[in-house]
């Protein structure tokens, strides 16, 4: 319950003691600059506007995030030459490919929604599980994983990056100096740097930077029903989420075949824990939950208020909290994101493995 709020129930309990009847209450004014502008202070103790990237430390040299780029689009990191980063977290596409579960090699389908790959550096681990530490520890993951690109080790990925003309200079210059530059290391290095420039700002971080404008009044309503009835307890900071585990149904039971960190840990005390999602670009990046078995975002928002809060909330709240998650959808960085020309395969390139 906000403050103004309190105070006047507080007053009208007050009065109704007293054997008074209380006053009409007067009708709301309308919100001025002023006013807006004190209550995005409010918000950004909460919230903070995104940075404009996410590396650690200095920008690295624009030779490497160009090869991250190149490898990012590059479906010859997979068995079969047919499946890239960019398959199931498509840039243009706001980092995912609106599926429940992503297809990967020979169509097999994974158990998790893929998660989008903007603004993640941002996250404290990554995958539903956090098993990986980074983005660049994540870039490893599913050129390896059978199930998704399905390369049998980093040694063949590097294999099949030597046969390929064009990736020599480009490694040489991402990493000057080294003698061998073409690593699975380095392949994952890349990847991350080119991921960690993957930002979308939007109107929400102009109203947190104090554009009083920047949202609509529905949209500052579902902000304020948002904040009051609990979701900042896990969606808060610049991600709003990603930061920390919570267990699914925490208030009223949720069942999924999916248990969570339970599948690695087998520590009972683990069973559907799982990285709270960033609620950054989130309408569009359905369907919702790791299953992704939530087919609208509606849906999703009455299912976390009464699974992890235990609140029932009303259409009206549904819709304003809604409207506010349509503020967290921002610009692509187009330019940024534009697929690039890949080298072309050399005469040793190995060809596709259906296998």
């Amino acid at each position: 319950m906000s403050t103004v709020s309190r105070v006047s129930l507080l007053l009208a309990l007050a009065l109704t003691a007293c054997g008074t009847e209380a006053p009409p209450a007067p009708e709301p004014a309308p919100k001025t600059a002023e006013k807006s502008s004190g209550d995005a202070v409010k918000h950004a103790a909460l919230f903070a506007p995104l940075p404009e990237h996410m590396h650690r430390g200095e920008v690295p040299p624009a030779a490497m995030i160009d090869l991250g780029r190149q490898l990012y689009y590059d479906a010859r990191l997979s068995k079969n030459h047919d499946i890239a980063c960019n398959s199931c977290h498509a840039l243009d596409a706001w980092g995912v490919d609106n599926e429940p579960t992503s297809p990967g090699h020979k169509g097999v389908r994974g158990g998790r929604n893929s998660p989008t790959s903007y603004n993640a550096a941002l996250h404290v681990a990554q995958f539903w599980d956090g098993r990986a530490a980074d983005v660049e520890e994540q870039a490893k993951g599913p050129v390896l994983n059978p199930v998704e690109m399905a390369m049998p080790d980093g040694e063949t990925v590097v294999g099949v990056l030597k046969t390929i003309p064009g990736y020599e200079a480009g490694f040489a210059a991402a990493f000057p100096g080294d003698a061998d530059p073409i690593t699975y290391d380095h392949v994952a290095a890349a990847i991350g740097a080119f991921e960690r420039g993957l930002v979308t700002p939007a109107p929400f971080d102009a109203y947190l930077g104090g554009d009083a404008d920047a949202l609509t009044a529905q949209q500052k309503q579902g902000l304020d029903t948002f904040v009051e009835t609990g979701c900042v307890t896990c969606h808060s900071g610049v991600a709003l989420g990603g930061h920390m585990y919570q267990k699914l149904g925490l208030v009223k039971p949720y069942e999924t075949a999916d248990q969570g960190r339970f599948d690695l840990t087998q520590n009972e005390a683990d069973r559907y824990m799982f990285k709270v999602p960033s609620l950054r670009n989130t309408a569009k990046t359905g369907p919702w939950f790791h299953d992704g078995s939530v087919a609208t975002l509606d849906d999703a928002v009455r299912k976390m208020a009464w699974h992890q809060l235990g609140k029932e909330l009303t259409d009206a709240q549904v819709a304003d909290i809604v409207a506010f998650l349509d503020s967290l959808t921002g610009e692509l960085p187009k330019a940024y994101i534009a697929k690039p020309e890949l080298p072309p395969s050399g005469p040793k390139t190995p060809a596709p493995d259906p296998s």
